[in-house]
């Protein structure tokens, strides 16, 4: 059963998919604030259809912690819905992603009129540099900046290697850093196209403050989310 509802949710995700980006076209037309919206209702609309096709149901919390204007945001990365789903949870948010994802047709181009910020994982310090000052840029339409700081999607239960430019962005910008802890890969898992029931958690944790050294940072920062994603796998 589990197997037969992922596929008609699949089936159906892209079918909604391919006709909302066609419903969008006109919002090139406008301001930024119009394809931000169509992107948010696309990710709210996909969203609802979890839970009664695949019984899979998504949970906020420490909304108290959830920034509303600019902020640096670092979250776990565990499958596609932590980019996708969740650009219905923030009020303004951009995200850090691999440019390779800008290629894709009518995708790419929606993600750069929504101002995501492209990233070069093999340009080493002037892929560093861009995106640092891509970031200043967003902060000054003050938005949430969401980056993923393992870089790529991890096995639920698994930790990689924190990358520098969650740590660039934390001393360029100023600005404290609210971590988030996540489960969402049980039950959307990396690869394949099981959904798998239950209830995805994003847990935003009190912020980090601004100003730490660069290795105190990044030490807190992991000792936050890392416990944080494994007690919400043992719920």
């Amino acid at each position: 059963m589990t197997v037969l509802r992922s596929l008609v949710f699949v089936a159906l995700f892209y079918l909604f998919s391919v006709l909302w980006v066609i419903v969008m076209l006109p919002t090139v037309l406008g301001p930024r604030s119009w394809t931000v919206t169509c992107v948010k209702v696309w990710a709210k609309v996909f969203t609802a259809m979890l839970a009664p096709i695949c019984g899979v149901r998504v949970e906020v919390r420490g909304r108290e912690h959830m920034p509303a204007g600019p902020a640096l945001v670092a979250a776990k990365h565990q499958c596609m819905f932590d980019a996708l789903g969740t650009m219905a949870i923030y009020p303004d948010a951009c995200f850090v992603t691999k440019k390779e994802l800008f290629a894709i047709p009518l995708f790419g181009w929606y993600a750069r009129r929504a101002g995501m910020i492209p990233v070069d994982r093999s340009g080493h310090s002037k892929a560093l540099r861009q995106l640092v000052s891509d970031a200043r840029e967003r902060m000054s339409e003050a938005r949430q900046l969401v980056i993923f700081p393992e870089g790529h999607r991890m096995p639920p239960g698994e930790t990689g290697d924190y990358q520098p430019g969650v740590a660039a962005l934390y001393r360029e910008l100023g600005l404290p850093c609210t971590p988030v802890a996540t489960n969402s890969g049980v039950h959307w898992p990396a690869h394949g196209f099981i959904r798998r029931p239950g209830t995805i958690v994003y847990e935003f944790l009190p912020p980090i403050p601004a100003g730490l050294h660069r290795a105190t940072f990044m030490r807190e920062l992991q000792e936050r989310i890392e416990p944080a994603s494994r007690a919400l796998l043992a719920e």
